[in-house]
């Protein structure tokens, strides 16, 4: 029987009814005990790292959940973590780059109800994410909600209340939970097919990683019509990198009436990164395609986010900026795909 590690952070999975609202308040034992059913898939042990509502959840919180996998990783077969909704995918996002070359799965997980609830959602993800988790195949970060497995850096919240609220973006799903297992989809088997086989040409398997630096000065601007440039100058002014939510295929305006180059160039003077993503939920970016944006790509420099998450994308340049300093190195770990993130 294979031993899993239970780590809770909170979230509304955990909350219970107050005079201000839900709050978390429900302990990670008390989450175990409410699925007893449990024991009968695998041995497990408990773990608090915290109690809070996902909003305040973040990259201390980070830095925290990778420490403690990081320190017991060897005792264990697989991580259930229980988690708030709201920024779930921002944490899987930003495991899947903090912890790679897992060969165990880390498996998040929580609901839209809280435990014990009516029509509470949260007996059957955690038990499917304790069934993922004791799985022979799947490997590195996953999110699982209502039946679904989501690769990491996949991952978009994208209902508020319903329980099939998590999405996997650009990417197919990599299995469904069915009956107390695991049924892959055939773009799973397919990668897990080339996984098995580079691994039995490598010959010896490269060692987990576990990073514990990110730099947090990133951040996200949502562009809207009429927007100034003055906005993106301000951002920044307190932050390394900022990522553009902007249209379409991407681009940014550039008639008399706006000057976002003016910036973005003096940003990139001062060693500071602009990355180019889309408010558009499929299918990703392509800055050569239009005036807009072919400029921007030639001229200027900026990166842009192909067909990843906005998630991923603020994440990943958190983890790269925490790593690498020198333009070419951040814009090479930038693309490279990590645990299915980026296709290009």
């Amino acid at each position: 029987m294979k031993k899993i590690l239970f780590i809770a952070t909170g979230g509304t999975i955990a909350s219970a009814e107050t005079e201000n609202g839900l709050t978390p308040e429900i302990t990670v034992e008390e989450l175990a005990a409410a699925i007893p059913e449990i024991k009968e898939i695998c041995e497990y042990d408990c773990m608090q790292i915290c109690n809070i509502d996902s909003t305040n959840l973040g990259p201390k919180q980070w830095l925290y959940i990778v420490d403690s996998v990081r320190d017991v990783y060897n005792s264990y077969d697989g991580f259930v973590i229980s988690h708030g909704t709201d920024t779930m995918a921002y944490t899987s996002s930003m495991l899947t780059y903090l912890m790679q070359n897992l060969d165990k799965p880390v498996i998040l997980t929580g609901s839209q109800i809280p435990m014990g609830a009516d029509n509470s959602d949260a007996q059957k993800n955690l038990r499917d994410a304790f069934t993922a988790a004791c799985d022979d195949y799947l490997k590195g970060v996953f999110i699982v909600f209502c039946g679904s497995v989501i690769p990491g850096a996949r991952a978009k919240k994208m209902k508020s209340k319903s329980f099939d609220s998590f999405y996997s973006i650009n990417s197919d799903y990599a299995a469904e939970v069915v009956g107390g297992h695991l049924e892959y989809t055939d773009w799973f088997k397919t990668t897990l097919v080339k996984t098995l086989q580079t691994c039995e040409e490598d010959f010896e398997k490269t060692p987990p990683v576990f990073y514990n630096r990110l730099n947090p000065k990133v951040t996200l601007m949502k562009l809207v019509p009429g927007m100034k440039e003055d906005v993106l100058e301000y951002l920044f002014s307190k932050n390394d990198a900022v990522i553009i939510e902007s249209f379409g295929t991407g681009g940014l305006p550039n008639s008399d009436e706006y000057n976002f180059e003016r910036v973005i160039k003096k940003a990139h003077d001062e060693g500071k990164f602009t990355v180019i993503s889309t408010q558009a939920l499929l299918d990703g970016t392509d800055l050569s395609a239009y005036e807009v944006g072919k400029r921007l790509k030639d001229e200027l420099c900026v990166m842009e986010s192909h067909d990843m998450t906005t998630e991923a994308v603020l994440t990943k340049m958190m983890w790269v900026l925490g790593m690498a300093f020198e333009r070419s190195e951040v814009e090479k770990l930038f693309y490279t795909t990590i645990n299915f993130d980026i296709t290009i």
